[in-house]
């Protein structure tokens, strides 16, 4: 996947500015797939360059004008085409996971700080996931299309969370 697939979904959920967007990526999209303000920038231009994307001006007050990005038609269509490709398997690539199978050749102390650090890390996330989820979704049974998509990636979020907190007490567990 590259970018710019994330931002032509993020666009068709909704029309956004390059700023509206990077904000949108701090929150929800960049937990799975990161961007800077300076790539989203970049690659909107790219994707207007393109004909993916359209872009209007909207006056602010006080402010220059800023461009408001939506989908084109040619966007719609390399975005379905982008769905229906096959998807390979995720690959699993983790420095922690390298730095805990080579632990006994190193510093096991400063890998076990790393690893309650990172563990901290994924307790805060799974405790934010879990409000968003409360918050944003407190009836999940009812979520049809969209809302439901959006709140299935969450529960993956969630579960990845789970996951990594599991792995990481164990591996402490085992080296008290």
């Amino acid at each position: 996947m590259a970018l710019e697939h994330a931002l032509l979904v993020a666009l068709r959920e909704q029309p956004a500015s390059g700023l509206d967007l990077a904000r949108r990526f701090e929150k929800s999209i960049g937990y799975f797939w990161h961007a800077t303000h300076q790539q989203i920038y970049r690659v909107l231009a790219r994707m207007e360059a393109d004909g993916w994307v359209s872009a209007e001006a909207v006056a602010q007050s006080g402010k220059p004008d800023k461009k408001v990005y939506a989908v084109s038609t040619a966007g719609e269509r390399v975005l379905a085409e982008w769905l229906a490709e096959p998807t390979p398997v995720e690959t699993f690539r983790s420095a922690l996971a390298v730095k805990l199978r080579g632990a006994s050749y190193g510093d096991r102390e400063a890998v076990l700080a790393t690893v309650r650090d990172t563990l901290a890390d994924h307790r805060t996330r799974l405790a934010h996931y879990e409000l968003l989820a409360k918050r944003d979704y407190p009836e999940p049974s009812l979520l049809v299309g969209h809302e439901l998509d959006q709140y299935l990636v969450l529960r993956g979020g969630i579960g990845l969370e789970k996951f990594w907190i599991s792995w990481l007490d164990e591996y402490l567990e085992a080296h008290p």
